[in-house]
């Protein structure tokens, strides 16, 4: 981590910063524009042709530029789903997938090397969390798959490894450089940001106002079941996080999306439905709201089993009886292990050779 309080970090700045830094390093503000075009196409620094050396070997001994590589690259024969394990700059391995629907191509990055909030059924939390990435290393999943895959991504889901919220600041700045008219320029309404429920940053956020669709991570319809699965929640219950959504909406006027993990015999009971819609009744009242269901990926470590379709169905529909719009996730990449922390415990697991 030397590397990175010795240099400036370029793929984190703006193109008005990156400007002042290369004049600052004696260059003429042009090849900013020129630079900043090939960090928009995922381009190594050895690649960036127009360049001369002399500014090149500047910006190797001032600048970090923390592009992720390719690690390795699954390609789905389902469903055409990517699946990238990243090497960061200081080894650190995080995933990305690159999702195929109707409106585009959508991906699912990570924002931490790992994460600490211990949810149980989660691959992420197995190893606890590393660290932070920086806003560029977010901005980078996205310039390195789009320069893989050769086409435009043009929604954003911020469900991968680690908690969002846990890398507030440097989150807000990706989100800030991901929206910019002169980079990226993706719509804040096509980013979607999922939390385990960190009610104080929550409130935070609102006052940021993106326009983007917070996503909560429920998984339960009461404080005993979802303390038991969830640890976050013996800091913050249920009762102040649905608070702090309501306020979400009521602030920024963005509907929230509730994901809800089934796992079989634990939270996927049709009573359950009914507390749960209920729940949601009584703190949201009529906001618009959606509950999005995921059947739990299995993962070997922590013994939880995927509910069985008739459950799931089941869930589904008394949550629409109850007047709770609700749909199951479809499942994508399934040939590729494309859920998110499981290479990435794999890899470490291989690296200490256990």
């Amino acid at each position: 981590m030397n590397e990175l309080r010795n240099k400036s970090d370029i793929l984190s700045m703006n193109l008005q910063e990156l400007t002042r830094f290369v004049e600052e390093l004696g260059f003429p503000k042009f090849r900013a524009k020129q630079l900043y075009g090939w960090m928009l196409k995922g381009i190594p620094l050895e690649q960036m042709n127009n360049l001369p050396a002399c500014f090149v070997e500047s910006l190797k001994s001032n600048a970090l530029y923390a592009l992720p590589a390719v690690e390795q690259k699954w390609v789905s024969s389902l469903d055409g789903t990517v699946k990238f394990l990243y090497r960061l700059h200081d080894g650190q391995f995080v995933e990305s997938v690159v999702m195929q629907y109707e409106h585009g191509l959508s991906i699912c990055i990570s924002s931490q090397a790992g994460c600490r909030m211990g949810c149980r059924f989660c691959a992420s939390t197995l190893h606890g969390k590393d660290r932070d990435l920086l806003p560029g290393e977010l901005l980078g999943q996205i310039l390195v798959a789009q320069r893989e895959i050769g086409k435009r991504i043009s929604s954003l889901v911020m469900m991968g490894i680690g908690e969002p919220l846990d890398n507030y600041d440097n989150v807000i700045r990706f989100l800030h450089l991901v929206t910019d008219k002169d980079g990226l320029n993706l719509g804040a309404r096509h980013i979607s940001l999922s939390t385990c429920g960190l009610v104080d940053k929550i409130y935070m956020l609102a006052k940021e106002q993106f326009q983007i669709t917070l996503s909560i991570s429920l998984h339960a319809y009461d404080d005993e079941k979802r303390s038991s699965i969830m640890p976050v929640n013996n800091k913050w219950n249920i009762d102040s996080l649905l608070r702090a959504c309501a306020s979400y909406f009521q602030t920024t006027g963005r509907r929230i999306s509730f994901e809800y993990t089934l796992i079989d015999g634990v939270n996927d009971d049709e009573e359950g439905a009914k507390k749960l819609a209920s729940l949601l009744h009584q703190y949201m009242k009529d906001m618009p709201l959606h509950v999005n269901l995921i059947p739990v990926n299995p993962v070997a470590e922590r013994g939880f089993d995927r509910s069985s379709k008739e459950r799931v169905e089941r869930f589904k529909q008394t949550l629409i009886r109850h007047g709770i719009n609700a749909t199951v996730r479809r499942k994508l990449g399934a040939d590729i292990d494309a859920s998110c922390g499981q290479l990435r415990h794999k890899k470490r697991e291989e690296r200490v050779g256990t």
